[in-house]
């Protein structure tokens, strides 16, 4: 293979293979990877603006059945620290929520053995009742998948009256790596590779917009990697015409402290800063039919992800009001409305703030800043 012809590829927006992706990743000099990936970026969102999102990561529960190898947030039915969240707890802190200037939940949680479709569908209710301005982009594949197989639903089923109830969108939390032989090791109870992907085909089927993740630096192979990305791109490129599908590409870094997956598999998160920095940019090559690639500031830092925006990323995510899930296993990393502009203007983009369809928002007027205690 030669790299010329594979970056020309690449600018072409023509579907790199899962071999050729390797041997870019594999050798490709780092400065390279991010000029292809920035012009691709470039043309892709002319300008020099990068977006950021207001919102609040809020837990349904941490009650869960799934038994992720790498999760610190959940607990077994039956312990003392298990919770259920209840309306006045939703009540207060949304109204701190839009206060901060959100108007998003990313409101996720644990695979609960009892709560159903009735459970969801009454609480996007309730939510939507008590704030009818608030966008809920909740649950996932692994949690649409955990409801159906509970009440004997089908995707469309679940999805469908989850729209009615309030839903907005849908995030692509739970992708961890779509490849089974790792998903049966870090993640036992939770739904396979293919039924990921076919919850994303019929949301994309009802036109409610998804974005993708992938979670890496664990016991996955570099070539796991590339086969997760070539089926993210294509069910992406199955999406009907209408629907928006993937608005975007988020990868992140396993995070290892105290989790079991580390305790008992010896898998510790070894991924280093010019590492992430070719995945953010081979992404970008590798996926030419999702318009925007995230940097993930709160695993991989400030500075990092500033670099990211010359590697291919336009989007530098959310603040995160609140996250308990991915902090729980050593991500320190916070920004405020403020601080997260001035990252942006540092790394020479201009900040604009958007919402989940990444359409372009205003500040909202006397938003208050949040203090963060590190």
């Amino acid at each position: 293979m030669e790299l010329g012809k594979l970056y020309q590829k690449a600018l072409n927006l023509e579907f790199l293979s899962v071999e050729e992706g390797m041997y870019l990743f594999e050798n490709a000099p780092t400065a390279e990877l991010m000029q292809v990936a920035d012009t691709i970026r470039k043309r892709k969102k002319p300008g020099n603006k990068v977006t950021w999102i207001i919102d609040r990561n809020l837990n349904t529960t941490n009650i869960c059945v799934a038994n992720c190898k790498f999760c610190n947030f959940y607990r077994v039915p039956g312990h003392a620290e298990g919770y259920i969240t209840d309306k006045e707890t939703y009540r207060i802190k949304i109204e701190e929520t839009l206060k901060y200037g959100g108007e998003q939940l990313l409101l996720q949680g644990g695979h609960h053995p009892d709560l159903g479709l009735e459970f969801y569908a009454k609480t996007f209710r309730e939510i939507k009742e008590m704030f009818p301005q608030i966008k809920l982009h909740s649950l996932g594949p692994p949690e649409i998948h955990h409801i159906a197989s509970l009440g004997n639903h089908t995707y469309e089923h679940v999805l469908t009256e989850l729209v009615k109830a309030g839903l907005d969108s849908l995030p692509g939390a739970g992708a961890e790596i779509l490849v089974d032989r790792v998903r049966k090791i870090i993640s036992t109870g939770k739904c396979t590779a293919d039924e990921w992907l076919n919850v994303m085909r019929v949301a994309h089927k009802l036109n409610i917009t998804t974005s993708a993740t992938m979670m890496f630096g664990h016991i996955e192979t570099i070539e796991e990697r590339f086969l997760h990305l070539e089926k993210i791109r294509q069910v992406q490129s199955e999406k009907p015409a209408h629907a928006k599908g993937f608005l975007a590409f988020i990868p992140w870094t396993f995070q290892d402290v105290d989790t079991t997956l580390k305790k008992i598999r010896r898998a510790k998160n070894d991924t280093t800063p010019d590492e992430y920095i070719r995945t953010i940019a081979i992404c970008r090559m590798f996926l030419p039919n999702i318009e925007n690639i995230q940097a993930s500031w709160l695993t991989v830092g400030k500075n990092v992800a500033q670099i990211c925006l010359h590697a291919g990323a336009n989007d530098f995510g959310s603040i995160m009001i609140e996250e308990n899930v991915v902090s729980a296993a050593g991500a320190p990393h916070r920004f405020t409305y403020k601080t997260i502009q001035d990252a942006i203007r540092e790394a020479g983009f201009e900040p604009q703030l958007r919402n989940q369809q990444y359409e372009e928002r205003a500040i909202p007027e006397n938003i208050v800043e949040q203090v963060i205690n590190y």
